[in-house]
């Protein structure tokens, strides 16, 4: 698994106009299905009286889990050339929705295809585009005795805290760089008492 990605730092716009028809188009920062569903919701609603609402995603951090959608174009005329523009950056978490208000001349296939197309490198020629890392987090359950050698790992290895609550039993959870996270691992589990209590994978 790469632990390294490219994805949009924040929603941008885009659109374009062909032969009257006019073709808006956002890209939009997402991680989960649900989210992409509430986003085309969300369009859908705002551009209630548009022909076409076409759009595609892709997610996760090996990029693959995608999807597009031709909202009654003909058949891979919009949503495969919006996933084109997106494979064409290597991005991933992201969605990008195109809205097509027709203009009363038809397109034809070829020219569906390359309306579509430049509708989404155009929301995405003003987006943001920024690299992240997949992460793991580590949570951690030990003797508050121990807090000064657990303290001296993470000053060492510089991982994230999310949370901590020192008692007389002490637990934490920390984030780190997929590729760091077992050299953390196994020098937390030197520590007396300590105990791993979760470890997930977050991207």
């Amino acid at each position: 698994m790469k632990d390294i990605y490219k994805t949009i730092a924040g929603t941008s716009e885009g659109s374009i106009t062909e032969q009257r028809s006019k073709f808006i188009a956002y890209a939009v920062p997402v991680r989960t299905q649900e989210e992409v569903k509430a986003v085309v919701d969300h369009y859908r609603k705002q551009y209630y009286d548009a022909r076409h609402v076409c759009w595609a995603y892709m997610l996760g951090a090996n990029r693959e889990n995608f999807r597009a959608n031709d909202d009654g174009e003909p058949s891979s005329t919009a949503g495969k050339p919006i996933l084109g523009v997106i494979n064409s950056k290597e991005l991933t978490d992201i969605l990008i929705v195109v809205v097509r208000y027709f203009g009363g001349v038809k397109l034809g296939t070829g020219g569906l295809i390359v309306a579509y197309k430049a509708a989404a490198q155009e929301a995405l020629s003003h987006a943001e585009i920024i690299e992240k890392t997949v992460d793991e987090d580590i949570s951690i359950s030990f003797a508050y005795l121990s807090i000064d050698s657990v303290m001296k790992i993470i000053k060492d290895e510089n991982p994230q805290i999310l949370s901590q609550q020192f008692d007389m039993n002490c637990t934490m959870t920390l984030r780190i760089r997929k590729r760091e996270a077992e050299r953390l691992k196994e020098k937390l589990l030197k520590v007396d008492s300590l105990q791993l209590l979760l470890t997930d994978c977050s991207v």
